[in-house]
C-alpha cells in the first residue's frame, strides 16, 4: 500500500479497548430484559454496528427498548470499564508529525464517542468525528467513510480505515480506501483474514510501521 495523508480509525476496538464494557452492556441488556443469554463469540460479532438494527434484527420489535437499556447502563460504567490501548497515542502523534490528517468514523453516537476518546486523551489529536447521527446509512455501508474523507476534502482513495471488524473492512472497501484490520479488538484473525484487508496488524508498533512505510 503507497503511503496515505489521511488515516481514519474505527473507535471501539481499534483506538480504544471497550471490548469488555460493550459485551458486558450486552450482556446486562439482555439479562435485566429477560431474554436468553447470547454467546461471548456473537455477541462480538455485533459490535461495529448500531445498537437499534443490532437488536431489532435480534429481537423484533423490541429494538428501541433494548437500545434505551444498553445505553443507559453502558454510559453509566463507561468511564470506569474503558481502558487505552497501550502506544496509541504516541502512533496518533507520530502521524500527525508527519502531516497525516486523522478522523475516527464510529456507528456510535458522536457525542459518546468524544467522551471516549476523552477518557484515553485522544481527543486533540483528531480532525474529524463522523458518528451514527452523521449519515443515514452505517457500516458496512461507505457513507459514513466517505462522509469523514469529504469533511476533510480528501479523495477516497488518499485513505485509509482502520478496525477491527468484519464490517470495518468492507466499509473501507466500498468506500474505495485502503484498510487495515488490527487484532487486539472485536473480530477474529481467522474472520479478518477471510476479507483480504490491506494488512492486518497484531500491535500498535506494526501499525505504525505500515501507515508510514511506502
Amino acid at each position: 500500500m503507497s503511503f496515505r495523508p489521511v488515516a481514519l480509525f474505527d473507535f471501539d476496538g481499534t483506538l480504544a479497548d471497550t471490548i469488555p464494557l460493550i459485551v458486558q452492556s450486552y450482556h446486562h441488556t439482555l439479562e435485566t430484559s429477560g431474554l436468553p443469554a447470547v454467546d461471548e463469540v456473537e455477541v462480538r460479532s455485533w459490535i461495529g454496528r448500531p445498537l437499534q438494527p443490532v437488536f431489532e434484527e435480534r429481537y423484533p420489535g423490541r429494538g428501541e427498548e433494548l437500545t434505551a437499556t444498553y445505553r443507559d447502563w453502558n454510559l453509566a460504567q463507561h468511564d470506569a470499564l474503558i481502558e487505552r490501548v497501550e502506544g496509541m497515542p504516541e502512533l496518533l502523534k507520530s502521524l500527525s508529525d508527519k502531516g497525516i490528517r486523522l478522523g475516527v468514523v464510529s456507528s456510535k453516537k458522536a457525542s459518546t464517542v468524544l467522551q471516549g476518546l476523552r477518557v484515553v486523551g485522544l481527543d486533540e489529536a483528531i480532525d474529524v468525528l463522523a458518528g451514527m447521527d452523521e449519515t443515514a446509512k452505517h457500516k458496512p455501508e461507505p457513507d459514513p467513510l466517505l462522509f469523514a474523507a469529504d469533511a476533510l476534502g480528501a479523495d477516497p482513495s488518499d485513505c485509509v480505515y482502520i478496525g477491527d471488524a468484519d464490517v470495518d473492512v468492507l466499509a473501507a472497501r466500498a468506500a474505495g480506501m485502503a484498510s487495515v484490520a488490527v487484532t487486539w479488538g472485536a473480530g477474529t484473525r481467522e474472520v479478518l483474514e477471510s476479507l483480504d484487508p490491506d494488512a492486518i496488524v497484531d500491535t500498535v508498533d506494526e501499525l505504525r510501521e505500515f501507515l508510514l512505510s511506502g
